[in-house]
């Protein structure tokens, strides 16, 4: 959809006539057109999952009504997304739409001028009135206020997810201080009953438990502050935050071969009754509603906010809160033909995502079904009363201190020789080298 097609365009063809004058045919099912127009979306979610599933739904419906139009999902390793699409900017070459971190990984993007400007599109496209307000503000505060260009394709908040038949089965409380909280992974451990459910291959699920620590000791504003220099990483709270998650590793509550775990069998451990717990935001309500992945049953999963320090500023109604994997546009491969493409798609897309999957997407939802999952009902309320809301731990991260908060927090829950000092150390002055 750019300068390139007319080239590859050509080339497609010549080699086509020579297959064919050799007796070669081709699917004609899966042989793209010459004149297509193709919507590549790069993303390291599943096709068949979450946001992605709505997306691609939508576009093969337009692709049905819409000749010529052509779309194509790609899915990349999210531990790989980072690394992928930095290349494919460096070479001007990023596809049509591509899921990417919001926080400083993007703002790179958008210096470099290749993003689009979503907010400024929407409005030229008249479905500006699509986007929630708020889902607004919060993705231009992830860009230091340089304007929209991430899509809200969930809107969500993190916290303890539970099974209650378990917490029944061995009479513990929803615990209201971390102090009451690994007192009951210490008898759920003693029981045989793994604690929690952490996806440790992909890395930064371990980091989102340092930072829920840190922001109940500090108060939500914690890693704003840390990007302004007004605190340190190696301040006692963080210190104690990764002592406490790495003591949760070599103790076992986080499984065995944590680091081992990928996020789809981390979800189906939890589901299936395997552990007691789960850390992690309410963009899982996608799995939690369904029926035939969750064998425990809806009415057997309860939440709870991150639990309070002894000590500590943060309060019970402050909730990390984000967008989760967002969705960014390449400025280059923009035409009038993707403009149609996603006014079609995104016009769609709160409902849909609402009303098939019971998704809370930062979307207006035109018709709230009737019949809206009771974890999903509970997820809007939480999000009503939430006074603040906090970044994950490397939401202001550059790309190089992202990847080793990541990599040295495998590292930190399976080694006791590397101490958390170090990790912080570490982190700190990465930090210090990107400003």
């Amino acid at each position: 959809m750019n300068g390139r097609f007319t080239w590859r365009t050509i080339l497609s063809t010549i080699v086509i006539l020579i297959l064919a004058s050799c007796g070669y045919t081709a699917d004609e099912e899966n042989l793209v057109q010459p004149s297509s127009d193709i919507i590549m979306y790069l993303s390291s979610n599943k096709e068949y999952e979450g946001s992605a599933k709505i997306i691609s739904e939508l576009a093969r419906e337009y692709q049905a009504e819409t000749p010529g139009v052509v779309f194509k999902f790609e899915n990349v390793a999210e531990s790989n997304l980072n690394q992928r699409v930095q290349l494919l900017a460096a070479s001007n070459d990023l596809p049509v739409l591509f899921s990417y971190q919001s926080g400083k990984p993007l703002l790179d993007l958008i210096h470099s001028d290749a993003v689009l400007d979503l907010e400024k599109t929407f409005t030229e496209l008249g479905i500006i009135d699509k986007l929630n307000p708020a889902a607004i503000e919060l993705l231009k505060s992830y860009a230091n206020g340089k304007g929209l260009y991430a899509l809200p394709l969930e809107f969500n908040i993190e916290g303890f997810w539970y099974n209650r038949e378990i917490f029944k089965q061995y009479d513990i409380q929803v615990p209201q201080t971390w102090d009451e909280l690994l007192l009951a992974s210490e008898r759920l451990y003693a029981s045989g009953v793994q604690p929690f459910a952490v996806a440790g291959k992909d890395k930064w699920p371990i980091t989102r438990l340092i930072n829920a620590y840190a922001i109940r000791m500090y108060g939500a504003d914690v890693m704003e502050r840390v990007d302004k220099g007004e605190m340190s990483l190696t301040s006692e709270g963080f210190v104690e935050a990764v002592e406490t998650v790495q003591m949760m590793g070599l103790k076992g509550y986080l499984g065995p071969r944590v680091n081992t775990i990928d996020m789809e069998t981390s979800v189906n451990a939890f589901l299936q009754g395997k552990t007691a717990m789960f850390y992690m935001g309410s963009w899982q309500l996608r799995a939690f509603n369904d029926e035939a992945q969750n064998q425990i049953g809806e009415n057997a999963i309860g939440f709870f906010s991150i639990p309070l320090v002894e000590g500590g500023s943060g309060t019970l109604d402050e909730y990390p809160v984000n967008a989760g994997l967002t969705t960014s546009f390449s400025k280059a491969a923009y035409t009038p033909e993707v403009g149609e493409w996603m006014k079609f798609v995104f016009e769609r897309y709160g409902d849909r995502a609402m009303s098939d999957l019971g998704m809370i997407t930062g979307f207006q939802v035109e018709s709230t079904p009737s019949d809206l999952p009771p974890l999903t009902k509970l997820v809007k309320e939480k999000i009503n009363n939430a006074k603040k809301g906090a970044l994950w731990f490397e939401a202001r991260f550059s790309t190089n201190a992202q990847l080793l908060a990541w990599d040295n927090a495998q590292l930190l829950v399976t080694n006791e020789d590397y101490t958390p000092i170090q990790y912080l150390t570490e982190l700190q002055e990465e930090l210090k080298r990107g400003q």
